[in-house]
């Protein structure tokens, strides 16, 4: 445990000290190579170009806390964790190439199918179930992706449910895997100092695949061998936030025949911007979720509740997203390029509307 705290520490200073320096060095740079700056769009609601390299301080700050420093001499991460950290920093790499010059979905799918299936073959699956997991983690994997679409709200649920899976892996006695967990939380953590709103730097593909990859790589090592049942119910609590928010979009497109790939201001954070939240306020409900879910499903890997304790959150999660599929996201401005996500809330919900007003 003393290791453990002592990563968490180095990644979370390495983190927050590394953004600030990618931050300004993106902004001096921001003429020469127009890609290290997420630029305001007609898909996208911030309105001024913002650095979108904090993935890669998020990723130089976890996995240089868990795989170097005086501790790891004592604490070996293992096989399965060094087989994740290989897979993890490609998928890392692909979001910072992404993030410069994007790529197409088909680039992206067999980067992350590959790398899902390394850490799927590496922890003894089975093909059927083997399969199951790699298609998990990929969907995961760019849930998290689009989540990070509003100041502090996805480095706030991915740090949450790091810590609640860390705290499993801590019980199991997976030391190697709850110190890349506690690194991977403690991280995000520093980044959110300079992700809180109003954000100066944003995460970007690079670290938001990444951290979606790690977390859901992680949630299927801990819980090979568990009954279906409880795998199940254990999953789905602690992505109930990204499944959920990737679920109502997915289903608010089909119904407005909007193209599935298309960026715009439709996710849970926007909607619950135009019912009058702050942006920080966002951030802390969707928090708050997070940790809702995380708990429910730390009592079900402990078979401390039944793997039906799940249905009525995700029952409640789903009548949520009823009632917000009527919230009015779609203007006439709101259009883009499929390649390329949203990102940043504006001040107000009538802001939002002026600048997508402005842009149509």
């Amino acid at each position: 445990m003393p290791y453990t705290l002592a990563a968490a520490a180095a990644a979370l200073l390495l983190t927050a000290v590394l953004t600030g320096l990618l931050r300004a060095l993106a902004m001096r740079w921001r003429h020469t190579c127009a890609g290290l700056l997420d630029r305001p769009a007609a898909h996208k609601a911030h309105s001024r170009p913002t650095p979108h390299l904090g993935g890669v301080a998020v990723v130089v700050g976890a996995l240089g806390a868990a795989s170097s420093g005086p501790w790891t001499g004592q604490m070996l991460l293992g096989p399965e964790v060094g087989t994740l950290l290989m897979a993890g920093a490609a998928v890392a790499v692909l979001g910072l190439v992404d993030d410069v010059r994007p790529l197409g979905p088909r680039a992206r799918l067999i980067v992350e199918t590959g790398a899902a299936g390394t850490v799927a073959y590496g922890s003894g699956l089975g093909p059927a179930t083997g399969t199951l997991a790699v298609l998990w983690i990929v969907f995961v994997t760019n849930a998290f992706n689009l989540l990070d679409n509003s100041d502090g709200a996805m480095g706030t649920v991915a740090a949450l449910t790091a810590l609640g899976l860390a705290i499993c892996a801590i019980t199991e006695g997976r030391t190697g895997l709850a110190l890349l967990l506690c690194a991977l939380a403690a991280a995000l953590i520093g980044f959110l100092l300079h992700n809180w709103h109003p954000a100066r730097i944003f995460l970007g593909d690079c670290g938001s695949l990444f951290t979606g990859f790690v977390l859901s790589s992680a949630a299927v090592l801990l819980h090979t061998g568990l009954t279906p049942a409880r795998t199940t119910g254990a999953l789905l609590a602690f992505t109930l936030v990204v499944t959920a928010d990737t679920a109502l979009v997915l289903v608010s497109r089909h119904q407005q025949g909007r193209p599935l790939l298309l960026g715009g201001t439709d996710h849970i954070a926007h909607r619950l911007r135009l019912l009058g939240l702050t942006v920080p306020g966002t951030a802390v409900v969707l928090g708050v979720i997070a940790f809702v879910g995380t708990l429910i499903g730390l009592l079900i890997h402990h078979a401390w509740l039944p793997p039906s304790a799940v249905l009525p959150v995700a029952g409640v999660a789903a009548l949520a997203c009823g009632g917000m599929l009527r919230v009015p996201v779609y203007g006439s401005g709101q259009v883009g390029r499929p390649r390329r996500r949203d990102r940043r809330t504006v001040d107000s919900p009538r802001a939002a509307m002026a600048v997508d007003a402005a842009r149509g």
